[in-house]
């Protein structure tokens, strides 16, 4: 019998990270979204008129992907872009439309953490743990 590999708290965060990840893709799938474009929408929303560099940075893609993201929201009725021209500022802001669709993703995240929650409380509560004290630590 084999002994298991050491522990290592990256590949354990990565591997419940892909679990999780999954469940989410597959039900935002529903909604036309992936987790990518909730990102994307949530932070438009989070920040009205934020810039496509700004979006792209915090979102750790290029800009170009962002630009194709955003089209596809606006060809969708998701979000408003309100662009003079190329090069000009940004003020891409969400619509009804696109706040109706982040709050069923929403119902769907949290439907999710509920399950994750009954199925793994001690990790559930570890994480949450943690959490508050990164945002405690922030200056």
């Amino acid at each position: 019998m084999s002994e298991p590999p050491p522990f290592s708290p990256t590949i354990a965060l990565l591997t419940v990270a892909r679990v999780w990840d999954a469940a989410l893709a597959d039900e935002l799938k529903a909604l036309g979204l992936t987790s990518r474009k909730y990102g994307l929408l949530g932070h438009i929303r989070g920040t009205p008129g934020i810039s496509f560099s700004e979006l792209a940075r915090r979102s750790r893609i290029t800009v170009q992907s962002v630009h194709t993201a955003v089209a596809g929201f606006v060809q969708n009725g998701l979000v408003d872009d309100d662009t003079a021209h190329a090069g000009s500022a940004s003020a891409l802001r969400v619509t009804a439309e696109g706040e109706a669709l982040l709050a069923q993703a929403a119902k769907v995240v949290d439907d999710i953490d509920g399950r994750f929650a009954d199925q793994h409380p001690g990790l559930v509560d570890a994480l949450r743990a943690h959490m508050a004290e990164v945002f405690a630590a922030r200056p």
